[in-house]
């Protein structure tokens, strides 16, 4: 989730630039890969497509301005808070990878990339049950950049899913950004049954989002 190129507005690559990409991800041992709005790039799709690559999935962009956000409760028995060691990066994280479809293990290089993150204006929030320390969930707010920010990576452990958990921490970073001076905090859900979830806090469809891969 975590590997992708994005385009410049506008972007009418040639072949022998799309290869140029290809072959930049080949020499990493890395899936070529692009994830972007496709208001930004209109044409590029298609020239991707003919390329060679294909379709992952399409997924709907969803903005919240100040004025639309909405708060929501954290559950009884959860404390969101923010990671304050290695330690509990890791633990976040590992939350993170299980829920999509990743590995629980965390390498040490990406505990301290995240950390560096965190220094650079990343924030990180995660989801503890209170009574056992056990950290359930996790998410994060990118940098904010000419007043916007990404919100993403929210994810929660199954076992305490359907008790709010994803709204509260998406609710708790989306002020966290708006404070931070960000006018627009958008996320990219993986469907429309999730997005219902931000819907809940503010969120409303402004576009969508394609995944691209060539395997």
């Amino acid at each position: 989730m975590l590997n992708y190129a994005i385009p410049d507005d506008g972007a009418k690559p040639a072949p022998a630039e799309i290869d140029a990409l290809t072959g930049a991800y080949r020499r990493r041992g890395l899936l070529p890969r692009l994830e972007y709005f496709t208001d930004v790039a209109p044409d590029l799709e298609q020239l991707l497509v003919e390329a060679g690559y294909g379709l992952e999935r399409r997924v709907p962009l969803m903005t919240c301005a100040p004025d639309d956000r909405v708060d929501h409760a954290v559950p009884a028995g959860i404390r969101l808070r923010a990671p304050e060691s290695g330690e509990d990066i890791r633990r976040m994280r590992s939350v993170q990878n299980v829920a999509f479809g990743e590995s629980p293990e965390v390498a040490d290089e990406e505990v301290e990339r995240l950390q560096a993150g965190l220094r650079a204006g990343v924030r990180h929030v995660l989801a503890e049950d209170v009574e056992t320390g056990e950290v359930v969930g996790g998410g994060l707010a990118l940098e904010v950049v000419d007043g916007t920010t990404e919100i993403a990576g929210i994810a929660v452990h199954e076992a305490y899913r359907g008790r709010g958990i994803a709204a509260a921490l998406t609710a708790h970073l989306t002020r966290e950004a708006h404070e931070a001076g960000a006018h627009t905090a958008f996320l990219t859900p993986g469907d429309l049954r999730i997005g219902n979830v931000y819907v809940r806090v503010g969120y409303r469809p402004a576009g969508e989002c394609v995944h691209l891969s060539l395997g």
